[in-house]
């Protein structure tokens, strides 16, 4: 990962690498959407992660998701590498990155917030995974002229210190919510960078790292496709063991630590139950090992060509184009649902009332069907994009 080829003078990466990069981001995209139904069809009033209150299905059906925005982060910095390698300069890597980032949280605070809240309400606001996504490639188009070493130096800083603040957040927040001043540009800042305080569900912090970390593993991505696979399974093994071994002594990591509970499964979930507002060391060596070791798996000779693997791969070729598109279609479902329920008429999931919500079972059906309604419809736009190809609008949506 420190290598210090530029993208600019490596080869390009090989069809299969392009394969299983797009079967990973179908993957976690379309388990982003079980997370999305589940947040608007469940029947559970508290948090899915609640110990106190969960079981372990709906404990799992949330946990799965938390692969979803690492990978997100992780692989759109690879990405970002290996467009580059396809014959890109310096000047137009960061010009590329600098507009879709800008573009990506124009989206978000728009169409996406749109999206989540049917309403023009400003006051009503969650600045999400798109949101840091944009920001993150801002700053990597800075990055992308640094020297590979230095790039994952920095993500590397980000991802391994930045529960360092954990306290100094605590002080922080206790002053700016009792000063009249609490709206100061720098109690904003440390929330934009670190603190999740609404509106920023997420932090910027450490997710540029991430992108970082991405960006700097680019090359691995073009080395042999057997050497790659066990790249990407030794990545894998070492992260999930760095996991094991520093949340097993509940030192440092993770600001919430794990403890015994009343069952074995349970304490084996409360073991797993990292923190994710924002995303701590363990949360991301956790679900990047995972990651690392699904991607060796991608990587198998002639794996992503099964009709499972051609399956995600559609969904991984056009995964902002699905994402802004599923949010409206369940949340109207929701609408559509609630008012043959009720007979009211309502504007937005956020008028339902207490007695609103299903068990897993009905979650998991909406959730199929809406993945299966949605592949004919990703199916055709991949294809529109492949016959688009190099046209100025591609790489944004």
């Amino acid at each position: 990962m420190l290598n210090n080829a530029s993208p600019m003078t490596s080869s390009a990466p090989s069809t299969s690498y392009i394969a299983s990069v797009d079967l990973m981001r179908g993957l976690v995209i379309v388990l982003m959407a079980l997370d999305h139904v589940r947040g608007f069809f469940t029947e559970a009033d508290f948090s899915s992660t609640d110990l106190s209150r969960t079981d372990w299905a709906l404990f799992l059906t949330r946990w799965i998701t938390h692969l979803c925005a690492p990978t997100f982060v992780f692989l759109a910095g690879t990405s970002a590498f290996l467009s580059a390698a396809r014959g890109m300069d310096h000047r137009q890597l960061a010009g590329r990155l600098f507009y879709r980032g800008l573009w990506l949280v124009i989206l978000e605070v728009t169409v996406v917030r749109f999206s989540w809240y049917f309403n023009l309400d400003y006051s009503q606001m969650s600045l999400q995974v798109i949101w840091a996504l944009g920001w993150s490639m801002v700053v990597l188009s800075a990055l992308s002229y640094l020297p590979l070493w230095a790039i994952a130096s920095i993500g590397a800083v980000m991802i391994f210190g930045h529960n360092l603040l954990d306290g100094l957040d605590d002080i922080w927040l206790e002053e700016f919510q009792t000063a009249e001043d609490r709206l100061e540009w720098q109690g904003w800042l440390l929330s934009v960078l670190h603190i999740q305080r609404y509106p920023v569900i997420y932090p910027l912090i450490p997710w540029i790292g991430v992108m970082a970390t991405g960006y700097a593993f680019g090359p691995v991505m073009q080395w042999p496709l057997t050497v790659r696979r066990k790249a990407a399974l030794g990545w894998g093994i070492l992260l999930i063991a760095a996991f094991v071994i520093l949340r097993t002594y509940n030192s440092y990591g993770d600001p919430s630590p794990w403890s015994p509970q009343e069952t074995t499964l349970f304490t084996l979930l409360s073991f797993v139950n990292t923190t994710k507002y924002p995303p701590s060391l363990l949360y991301l060596l956790m679900t990047l090992g995972l990651m690392f070791i699904l991607l060796s798996a991608f990587e198998q000779a002639h794996g992503a060509q099964r009709a499972i693997g051609r399956f995600f791969i559609t969904f991984g070729r056009v995964p902002l184009f699905f994402y802004l598109l599923h949010l409206y279609v369940i949340h109207v479902l929701a609408l559509i649902v609630a008012y043959g329920m009720s007979g009211n008429l309502y504007s937005s999931s956020s008028q339902f009332p207490s007695w609103w919500g299903f068990g897993l079972p009905v979650v998991y059906l909406i959730w199929i069907g809406v993945v299966m309604l949605f592949y004919p419809v990703c199916r055709w736009f991949a294809a529109v994009k492949s016959r688009h190809k190099g046209r100025r609008w591609t790489p944004y949506i």
